[in-house]
């Protein structure tokens, strides 16, 4: 039988992720960023992963900065079609391998496809860039709130 019960533990960590969550959301609103969704989402992963936020941070960060600047890279210059786009989640794993970005291909190989996939009305250059922008503001958000509030479960 699965324990149900709602600990004080489970409400604060629901508090602590809502709170990353919502000041995401509004910091990336103020910022005017297209697609403002990307730091919420972006906090939510950092501030409820097992592992230590920093390190987590590190990965998504390294992996998306990455991930975007090849993405504009590749829709500059090659057309969209399947063999592109796995040449260019290939290539990211190769990338993220010699970078030793430890963690972090599967950033680069979401924030790649994401580049490579949505149709965008602006430049892959200026849609990669706000990609990093957004999610950076999640994850300094929620490095903010994992220090001044430690998860202690």
């Amino acid at each position: 039988m699965v324990n149900s019960r709602l600990t004080l533990g489970t409400l604060l960590d629901a508090a602590r992720t809502t709170i990353a969550a919502v000041a995401s959301l509004l910091l990336a609103r103020l910022l005017k960023l297209p697609e403002f969704y990307w730091a919420p989402i972006s906090a939510i992963v950092i501030i409820e992963s097992t592992i230590d936020p920093r390190t987590l941070a590190w990965q998504r960060l390294e992996g998306t900065a990455l991930g975007a600047a090849l993405g504009a890279l590749i829709a500059t210059f090659f057309p969209s079609n399947g063999l592109v786009y796995a040449s260019a989640i290939f290539l990211s794993g190769l990338l993220c391998a010699l970078l030793r970005f430890r963690g972090g291909y599967r950033f680069a190989a979401i924030t790649v496809s994401l580049v490579l996939l949505i149709a965008h009305q602006r430049p892959a250059w200026i849609v990669a860039s706000h990609r990093f922008v957004e999610v950076s503001v999640g994850i300094a958000v929620a490095l903010a709130i994992a220090e001044v509030w430690p998860n202690r479960t």
